[in-house]
């Protein structure tokens, strides 16, 4: 018999595994299954699309002919609602076994839904996936007045989504500025100009209290914390996601708002693999557990978990540690924006505004680089990104890090770290 592997979610990380797989193992099934009811589509560019600035066909990156080709049995609108780690099998929402000899879970997350009255009303939108993206699309080209909630990388999504199709909106963060947690106020002030720029108008110390229903049941108002009324026809809620991990509740994997792996994406349960979204993986440069959602890291961890699933299976394949610095960009905006590593993290952390949309912000732990902001200014990210691949100890030498175009060699690096 051939050898099985089984993939559970087609976005970027179990696509990736698949491809692996099929190009080392041309003769194992190989079976890929998703509860969404198309394959891969870029989820970067799910945002321009429901901007009004592209059209649907650019957004698709594998059609079902893609894995025809080469003989990957793809199942849409299929929910695995079960794993048994002893009988190697995962149990669909139609009752089907699929046995497995290796299986991959890459189900990514579902948007959390505010705990707030009517907060599933009919116009209150969360954004995800493609079948989101045309909901929102749809919605927004017909709305004049709107209100989004969640001052992180989704939000602003939201808010450019309204901005490109000409909604009034409100955006209301808990805070005193968006991204709280990753940008000072002169760097947060660049973003917030940005945003009136397009239309939309932040609201500090706010949030979402509850929404104002019609008698259809369609949203027409948001209060906020503070008592003040704001007419929404559309609503753009994102505050994170719930990962879809319950599929190994009851399994020995370590769960912890996320599923633990190793290096090579190993859970702790025998011949279950995770990728994406929704691990907790170990870093090697960090040398601790992290998290993150960009495209480029699911990515890279799909491809490690389908080569280390053929190298668990026998396979002569070369597998290294899973060592990357994420990045993700903004790109709604005149000037661009880019976050690299872990902006939110560290013990130190330096900043210096060079004009009124250029700023830059650099984290710090135990004295080494490890994440960052940049707003304007884009050409020192793959330097940076080098130190923290490097992990130098640069933190005593934060005037040279923040020239405008500074470089490495002008930095006295140890010669071991």
């Amino acid at each position: 018999m051939s050898e099985s592997y089984v993939i559970i979610g087609d976005g970027i990380a179990g696509s990736s595994a698949a491809e692996a797989i099929r190009e080392e193992a041309p003769d194992a099934d190989v079976t890929v299954v998703t509860d969404e009811g198309e394959a891969l589509y870029n989820r970067i560019l799910i945002k321009e699309f429901a901007k009004g600035k592209l059209p649907e066909a650019p957004i698709s990156i594998h059609e079902t002919d893609w894995y025809d080709e080469r003989d990957i049995d793809l199942r849409l609108n299929t929910l695995v609602t079960d794993v048994n780690p002893d009988a190697h099998t995962v149990e669909t929402h139609e009752g089907d076994e699929i046995s497995y000899d290796k299986l991959l879970v890459a189900a990514g997350g579902t948007p959390n839904q505010l705990p707030v009255e009517n907060s599933d009303a009919e116009g209150v939108h969360h954004f995800w996936t493609f079948q989101d993206a045309r909901q929102i699309r749809e919605h927004a080209e017909d709305a004049d007045t709107g209100v989004v909630v969640g001052a992180g990388l989704l939000g602003i999504d939201l808010a450019a989504i309204c901005g490109g199709q000409d909604v009034d909106a409100k955006y209301l963060m808990r805070g005193d500025r968006w991204w709280r947690y990753a940008l000072s106020s002169d760097g947060a002030e660049i973003i917030h100009d940005g945003l009136r720029e397009m239309g939309i108008e932040p609201v500090f110390e706010s949030g979402a209290d509850h929404f104002e229903t019609n008698d259809d049941g369609e949203v027409v108002a948001t209060v906020d914390g503070n008592g003040d009324r704001h007419e929404s026809e559309f609503v753009g809620v994102a505050i994170g996601l719930d990962f879809n991990v319950e599929i190994l509740q009851d399994t020995d994997a370590t769960i912890d708002n996320g599923v633990h792996v190793d290096e090579y994406m190993r859970t702790d349960v025998e011949d279950v693999y995770a990728a994406g979204d929704i691990t907790q993986y170990w870093d090697t440069i960090m040398d601790e557990r992290a998290q993150n959602g960009s495209w480029g890291s699911a990515k890279q961890q799909g491809a490690l978990a389908g080569r280390t699933m053929l190298a668990d299976e026998g396979h002569d394949v070369d597998i290294e540690p899973f060592r990357w610095v994420s990045s993700y960009s903004i790109t709604h905006f005149d000037f661009p924006f880019l976050s690299f590593g872990f902006p939110t993290m560290g013990d130190e952390s330096c900043e210096r505004k060079y004009s009124d949309t250029e700023w830059r912000r650099l984290t710090f732990k135990d004295g080494k680089l490890i994440g960052g902001v940049l707003i304007g200014n884009l050409a020192p990210q793959s330097k940076y990104k080098q130190l923290i691949k490097d992990e130098a100890v640069v933190a005593d030498q934060q005037d040279v890090l923040l020239q405008e175009n500074f470089e490495i060699d002008e930095l006295a690096l140890a010669q071991e770290q």
